[in-house]
């Protein structure tokens, strides 16, 4: 073994410690392995079945939802605006959300080595140039689909790339920080998503009581962020991503993020009870009980249940967002 070979096989040495130290199994670590040459394979590949998968359909609900949450907040017809709602809910969802998806893959893209090698990029179907080519795509869309809703919404999509961009990437990278990373999506998901809303159908600024259940909703998303990083505790650990899971532990984590989401709802309906909207108060509320067993089961297992409440408890959660725009209606 020459000196060049011994230096490159000592950090290959001590990711296998850590990856089998973690309870990963023999084969699974050839798979990482080998997902760590591709992200960084020189040359250009696309295969097409696999655009889709790197743009992240399902994570494309939250901020379509949190949008016509916001048209709905207004009271204004929704029939005389389907137009606007349709190129909006795109616009949030399969354009936006998209490209920050396959933003954070590239530049995630040897922490999801780890986490999940059959990604596009750790697998090789895409390379890293090639998911450049994607997200300035999705970009350009992006600001044209936004610039026939309103102008304005065209600089509320670029201000979405900015913080895309810092969640992902250098300098910030805010998502090394769960604290920090998750607010800024909580904030572009559901915060950013609900006011456009709101601003593509009126033109104007939204009324007080919608911009403050966009911030209380942002602000619960961010447990609903820290749920998602369960999946990724043994690569974020390895690569030194610092979220709430890995900083607090699973136990503390799942406590935390469930809290947070009750104290959001708690302050929508609090909201609600001040508009005297005691049909859709007593809604929310019923939704909020629902979910305290489902955040039982959480905690005791959160390992094992943290896809399982992202699934259902969460969902009880986004209902709650539009019972609340029902309700302040005017």
């Amino acid at each position: 073994m020459n000196g060049r070979n011994a230096v490159n096989s000592k950090p290959e040495q001590h990711l296998r410690s850590q990856l089998l130290s973690s309870g990963v199994s023999s084969a699974r670590e050839k798979v990482i392995q080998q997902a760590l040459d591709n992200v960084n394979r020189p040359g250009f590949k696309i295969e097409p079945s696999a655009i889709l998968p790197l743009m992240k359909p399902v994570t494309w609900f939250p901020p379509m939802w949190a949008f016509a949450c916001g048209v709905v907040s207004t009271g204004e017809d929704i029939s005389s605006n389907w137009s606007i709602l349709l190129r909006g809910i795109i616009l949030a969802g399969p354009l936006m959300c998209a490209m920050s998806q396959t933003m954070n893959d590239y530049f995630d893209r040897e922490v999801d080595a780890i986490n999940e090698p059959e990604r596009p990029i750790p697998s090789g179907k895409i390379s890293k140039q090639a998911s450049w080519l994607i997200t300035f795509g999705l970009i350009m869309t992006g600001f044209l689909v936004a610039w026939s809703i309103h102008p304005y919404v065209m600089i509320i999509a670029f201000v979405g790339v900015l913080m895309s961009h810092a969640y992902s990437g250098p300098p910030l990278r805010a998502k090394r920080n769960g604290w920090f990373g998750n607010l800024i999506v909580g904030l572009a998901y559901e915060g950013v998503a609900w006011l456009t809303g709101s601003f593509a159908i009126t033109q104007g600024v939204p009324a007080a009581e919608s911009i403050a259940l966009a911030v209380i909703f942002s602000i619960g998303a961010h447990g609903i962020m820290t749920l998602n990083d369960f999946k990724s505790v043994v690569g974020d650990t390895i690569r030194k991503v610092a979220s709430i899971p890995v900083q607090l532990g699973e136990k503390k984590a799942a406590v935390l993020a469930s809290v947070i989401m009750d104290i959001a709802q708690l302050a929508a309906i609090s909201i609600l009870l001040y508009k005297s909207s005691y049909i859709t108060s007593g809604i929310a509320i019923l939704l909020l009980l629902l979910q305290l067993p489902m955040q039982k089961i959480l905690v005791d297992n959160p390992k094992e249940k943290a896809v399982w409440y992202n699934a259902f408890g969460t969902l009880l959660y986004v209902l709650s967002m539009m019972v609340c725009a029902v309700g302040i209606r005017p």
